[in-house]
């Protein structure tokens, strides 16, 4: 795309999330790359459930220890590291600050999504395959 408009940069900035494409003397693009860093937010009203047998042990009583992780970047998400492979987490896992949420893919680069903090899988908000934007919620998990 960048050899097409002969563009030899581009940077894009939103919130906590930088990108910054460049290609060195016009040759091959090259991409440069910044860790991204996902913070789970609190829960909004907005969210829709994936699947409505989840909706009514929510709508129970509200846990203050439930937060939403969300998104950090536009993309495709994947639960698993490969078609044959299991999924990284499923309702009820107990994940540690640093483990493996999912996968999404932006411009060819796979990126691992960790887990910000300690805590227990809910809810799965996002099916496999679809694609996903910033911010979006993926996962609703119960801190420990």
């Amino acid at each position: 795309m960048m050899q097409k408009s002969d563009l030899t940069e581009l940077e894009i900035e939103v919130k906590d999330l930088k990108l910054r494409l460049a290609r060195p003397g016009g040759v091959a693009p090259a991409v440069g790359m910044r860790e991204v860093i996902v913070q789970a937010q609190q829960p909004s009203t907005s969210t829709a459930p994936a699947n409505p047998a989840s909706t009514a042990a929510s709508d129970s009583k509200p846990d203050d220890n439930l937060s939403t992780f969300s998104s950090p970047m536009v993309g495709t998400f994947y639960r698993k590291p490969s078609p044959d492979d299991p999924e990284f987490v499923k309702i009820g896992d107990t994940v540690k600050k640093g483990d493996v949420l999912c996968i999404i893919e932006a411009m060819k680069v796979m990126n691992e999504i960790q887990a910000e903090d300690s805590g227990e899988i809910v809810e799965i908000l996002l099916e496999d395959s679809n694609s996903v934007e910033f911010g979006q919620a993926l996962f609703k998990i119960r801190s420990l």
